[in-house]
């Protein structure tokens, strides 16, 4: 079993598998977009399982030298570098995830935006925080933000934000594009099963060696050693986004370190949500958009997707 959350993992894969004859599994821990990566592999025998392992990291840091906003080297970072100033040609393959973003800030409704990036950090979540920003500074630190200053020009495939000062960043779902991104690699290599989990944004294919479907284990709020569900996956990536673990109290209530670009305030009514489908890139795009959504809209949105369930859990069950 393998718990999930975005900050803390356990070890429960390899204490939960059962081995067969033919079959090892390995796994490795790495810090990679800068965050914890937790990448396992099923295969015949150890090398060909350690090699495997290195060709996800390499596929996951060819994705990083794209999309990080923390590298002034690439493209994303070129785009941002000439927000209010001129178009950045880029490659397909960040144009269309640019592309499949802005699509999520469509059907949210702007619950779900990149250019969050570019919003002011009045929120601490260290600890150091005393009393809420103002109306005002809050206002002031989501100038920036809109997805529909967004300008994409799929025929010469460039991004141009409008706003100086704008930013986008993939730190929502770029994590989870890298774990689909592994998957499919070693799919096409026929590799027959697999974990890849992101910071908790797991894409898991195949069965376990002991020809069992994985069993990821969603962490309950209240106890973070405990188990809130345990969901059977083969062939699917499982997200959860949270608040019980980076957040700050306020006057006795519970703000997220998820925030509502449109608004600049933290979402308050969830305490997580866990999505489970085909993609993790989805999922997470949807588990960030119903912590902001809230969970009567957030279950209005999901019903349009059938291929995709959620856990919701509320903060009067907190």
């Amino acid at each position: 079993m393998i718990k999930t959350n975005k900050i803390l993992f356990s070890a429960f894969l390899i204490l939960f598998c059962v081995f067969s004859n033919a079959q090892t599994l390995r796994k490795r821990t790495t810090t990679l977009m800068g965050s914890r990566f937790d990448i396992t592999i099923v295969a015949e025998d150890s090398l060909s399982a350690e090699q495997n392992i290195d060709k996800v990291i390499s596929e996951i840091s060819r994705i990083e030298d794209l999309i990080s906003e923390w590298k002034p080297e690439t493209q994303i970072s070129e785009v941002n570098r000439n927000a209010g100033i001129q178009p950045v040609k880029v490659d397909k393959e960040v144009f269309d995830l640019t592309k499949r973003a802005l699509w999520f800030s469509e059907i949210t409704d702007g619950a779900f935006d990149i250019s969050i990036a570019a919003m002011d950090k009045i929120w601490k979540f260290d600890g150091s925080m005393t009393e809420k920003p103002s109306e005002q500074q809050i206002n002031k630190s989501i100038e920036k933000v809109g997805y529909k200053n967004i300008i994409l020009d799929s025929i010469n495939s460039t991004i141009f934000l409008k706003l100086p000062g704008m930013k986008i960043g993939f730190g929502a779902t770029g994590k989870a594009y890298a774990a689909d991104k592994g998957n499919e690699l070693m799919q096409g290599l026929g590799v027959k099963a697999g974990i890849i989990n992101a910071s908790g944004d797991m894409a898991v294919w195949g069965k376990q060696p002991n020809g069992k479907p994985w069993k990821i284990g969603v962490t309950d709020p209240k106890d973070a050693n405990k188990i809130y569900k345990t969901i059977s996956l083969k062939n699917k990536a499982i997200v959860t986004s949270g608040n019980y673990e980076k957040f700050v109290m306020l006057d006795g209530k519970r703000y997220s370190h998820i925030i509502n670009p449109k608004t600049g305030w933290p979402s308050s009514e969830l305490v997580s949500v866990t999505v489970y489908g085909p993609n993790a890139e989805i999922a997470n795009g949807f588990s960030t958009s119903i912590m902001v959504l809230g969970k009567k809209e957030g279950l209005r949105l999901l019903r349009q997707f059938p291929d995709y369930k959620c856990i919701i859990i509320q903060n009067n069950k907190f």
